[in-house]
C-alpha cells in the first residue's frame, strides 16, 4: 500500500531547504511514499489533505506559519500524521508559535562558537567538533540502534526541551572560559515524541549538506523517517 510523504521546506536560505530535503526524496519513495512537495507550511491548514497525509518532512527554519497552518499541523499529527525533520528545519520554526514548539519538544536556543581569536565572521565561527553520544534507551531503539557515539565537526545544538521527548542520543557543551555559563550543559541531540496518535522525530545534526550526507547522521534521518511514518 503506498503511502504519502509531504515534504514542506522554506524559511532561511543558510539550510539550504531545497537541496537538502532533495537529499532524501529518492528514499522516501524507494521506501513507497508517494511524494509531494510544498513551499509554504500553510498547507497545514487544508485539513483534507493533511487527513491523507502519513508522513511530513519539514525543513524550514524560522519563518512564520499562521494560527492556522500551525493548527492542522497539531491536529494531523494527534490523528496520527508522522512529523520529522533535522536541525532548524525543525527544531527552529515558528519561533513565534508556542503551539508549535509544544507539538515539537524542543527548540533551537544557541549554538556556541569557537574561541574568539578563532572567530572570522562566518558560519564557520560556529562549527565546533563534538561527539554525539547515543543514550541506552537509543541502543535500544530502532532509529539508532547499532550506532555507536560518533563525532562530527559542524553547529552544535544548544536545546531547550522537556520531558515528554525520548532522548535517543545527547551532546554535551563544556564549560570554556570564554562563555558564561559554569557547568556541562547536555542537550538532546536526537529524541522522539508521541503526540496523540502520532509520532515525531528530531536529528540536531544537520546544518549542512556534507553533514546530512554523514553515514551515521543519514541513517538516523532515514531511520527515524521511517518510523514517524503512519
Amino acid at each position: 500500500m503506498t503511502r504519502t510523504a509531504l515534504v514542506v521546506r522554506g524559511g532561511w536560505d543558510g539550510h539550504h531547504p531545497v537541496e537538502a530535503t532533495e537529499l532524501f526524496l529518492p528514499f522516501l519513495r524507494d521506501s513507497g511514499f508517494d511524494v509531494t512537495v510544498e513551499e509554504d507550511p500553510q498547507v497545514y491548514a487544508d485539513a483534507d489533505r493533511m487527513a491523507a497525509t502519513d508522513l511530513v518532512l519539514q525543513s524550514v527554519t524560522m519563518s512564520q506559519a499562521s494560527n492556522e497552518a500551525v493548527r492542522g499541523l497539531r491536529e494531523a499529527v494527534a490523528a496520527g500524521t508522522g512529523l520529522a525533520g533535522w536541525h532548524g528545519g525543525i527544531a527552529d520554526s515558528f519561533r513565534a508559535s508556542s503551539d508549535y514548539l509544544q507539538l515539537v519538544g524542543g527548540q533551537f536556543a544557541t549554538h556556541p562558537s569557537k574561541h574568539p581569536d578563532e572567530v572570522h565572521g562566518d558560519q564557520t565561527d560556529n562549527y565546533l567538533d563534538y561527539t554525539v553520544e547515543v543514550t541506552d534507551l537509543g541502543r535500544r531503539h530502532e532509529i539508532t540502534a547499532g550506532i555507536d557515539d560518533f563525532r562530527l565537526t559542524t553547529e552544535q545544538y544548544w536545546v531547550l526541551h522537556d520531558d515528554l521527548i525520548d532522548v535517543l542520543a545527547t551532546t554535551t557543551h563544556p564549560v570554556q572560559p570564554y562563555h558564561p555559563w559554569h557547568r556541562p550543559i547536555t542537550s538532546p541531540a536526537v529524541w522522539t515524541r508521541d503526540w496523540g496518535q502520532g509520532r515525531v522525530f528530531v536529528s540536531t545534526p544537520g546544518h549542512s549538506l556534507d553533514v546530512l550526507q554523514d553515514v551515521n547522521v543519514r541513517t538516523i534521518i532515514e531511520r527515524g523517517i521511517l518510523w514517524a511514518a503512519r
